[in-house]
């Protein structure tokens, strides 16, 4: 037996178990044989959310969105990610897996949840402009920068360098998403998607911001967790860019990237690719290269146990 299997193993369970607060949103996926949803084998998509990248980039993107007032707005009045942060958390991955490697009514029912959730976000910031979770254009900061964030960490600390041309197709298969919660604008390319959202007017600092960004600094979790966390969060804040790094009050430390870069390879050698990219390759038919995965898709656990 490896010797440093049990390391392994006990990394995926701390890992995965950060996710495991809700329903599973893929729990009837195999009903849907052979549907690829919105993407599909050939797609960047599955490649580039399914790497340990992405959880720099759910903080990355938490933070950015942070820094828009007047969705950090309805976030301050109507979450209660104070109270139930890994809850949050399992909602939101649920989200980004239905729409990336879900069969399409499991794409259906993810975008029928958020906007169903986005209709009673409504209110008034902090500097008096009213606001609309549904409104185009907020809708367009969040996704947008959901969107920013995924590329801009896969580039960084992703298992492979993307061309330009991969980098502006993951772009505009992402853009499919946007629309289906009406998003406007929608960026197709890269560069377009990171210059809207770098230059973004109306990002600044707010009361909303403070209280979000104080708790992603230091969210509630286990001590061991925590350590790992921050590693990740200091390598997320390498990625953002300046104008938003300064609204947001936060500095990178030295050699985060560097850290990341350590942290995100192991990572990857623990966990491999998200079982549920293995899993929807199943649902199609498609070949599955066994080098890409350390974990079974979750209908194979079931099945075993």
């Amino acid at each position: 037996m490896n010797p440093f299997e049990p390391l392994r193993v006990a990394v995926v369970r701390r890992t995965t178990g950060l996710f495991a607060h809700s329903s599973d949103p893929m729990a009837r996926t195999m009903d849907y044989t052979g549907d690829p949803g919105l993407f599909g084998p050939d797609s960047i998509t599955w490649e580039v959310m399914g790497d340990v990248s992405g959880f720099v980039a759910g903080i990355r993107a938490l933070l950015i969105q942070a820094a828009h007032p007047e969705v950090v707005a309805g976030v301050a009045d109507h979450s209660r990610y104070r109270e139930d942060p890994l809850g949050r958390l399992s909602r939101t991955s649920d989200y980004v897996t239905a729409t990336s490697y879900g069969a399409m009514p499991e794409v259906e029912q993810a975008v029928r949840i958020v906007r169903a959730a986005h209709r009673r976000v409504v209110g008034v910031s902090h500097r008096g402009i009213p606001y609309r979770a549904d409104d185009p254009p907020l809708a367009a900061w969040v996704h947008n920068s959901l969107t920013d964030s995924f590329l801009a960490c896969h580039r960084a600390y992703g298992r492979r360098r993307l061309s330009q041309g991969e980098a502006d197709r993951f772009v505009w298969e992402q853009a499919s998403i946007g629309r289906l919660l009406d998003a406007d604008p929608i960026p197709e390319t890269a560069d377009e998607l990171s210059r809207w959202v770098a230059d973004h007017p109306a990002v600044a600092p707010s009361p909303g911001m403070r209280e979000a960004v104080d708790f992603l600094r230091q969210p509630p979790l286990d001590p061991a967790v925590l350590v790992g966390y921050q590693v990740l969060a200091a390598a997320a804040l390498v990625t953002i860019p300046p104008h938003i790094r300064r609204a947001l009050a936060l500095k990178p430390r030295p050699g985060a990237r560097q850290v990341g870069l350590v942290s995100t390879t192991a990572m990857r050698w623990a966990l491999a690719n998200s079982p549920r990219w293995r899993q929807a390759l199943q649902r199609v038919g498609a070949p599955v290269d066994e080098k890409l995965f350390k974990q079974k898709a979750p209908f194979e656990t079931l099945e075993a146990a």
